[in-house]
């Protein structure tokens, strides 16, 4: 039995570093990942960057945040977010409130179309990881999610040496 993981690309002969080349992998991975948001996503204004503000939306209902805070979770300009929440919301997607405890800043809330338009989205991405992850049993692929969104937040928060 090799000690090589399943599915091991075969590029080790001619770049024996390549296939567990960080840069690389998530590379691969994000771009097939982009592709499949923007395809699913193309109708809406914005593409794949529609689909993660309507994903942090969904998963801050309880506490709607602000303007501001929604650039800062998905990792936006807070100019193009405001430009983005404009024409989502000018296709009722979401809906702008102003926070009651500081009148400059606006609460941004999914609607019901929002949560439509974001089931259709998440239901095509999910096909794409679904075959990205098919090499992984349902309990790596819970681990690999887990420790991807931690590195996800320490890059968030500036990785060291930046």
């Amino acid at each position: 039995m090799s000690s090589e993981p399943r599915g091991r690309a075969s590029s080790s002969a001619e770049c024996p570093d390549l296939d567990n080349d960080l840069v690389w992998a998530i590379r691969i991975i994000s771009g097939a990942l982009r592709r499949a948001a923007d395809e699913s996503a193309e109708a809406l204004p914005g593409g794949a960057r529609a689909y993660l503000v309507l994903m942090a939306l969904a998963a801050t209902e309880e506490k709607p945040p602000t303007q501001l805070e929604l650039a800062g979770r998905v990792g936006l300009d807070r100019t193009v977010m405001t430009y983005l929440l404009d024409d989502l919301e000018g296709l009722g997607l979401l809906s702008r409130r102003p926070n009651p405890r500081d009148r400059r800043a606006r609460h941004v809330i999914l609607t019901d179309e929002g949560r439509a338009q974001l089931q259709r989205v998440r239901t095509d991405v999910a096909a794409t990881e679904s075959q990205l992850l098919a090499e992984l049993s349902e309990e790596d692929r819970g681990q690999f999610r887990d420790l991807l969104a931690r590195v996800a937040l320490t890059a968030q928060r500036g990785a060291p040496g930046e």
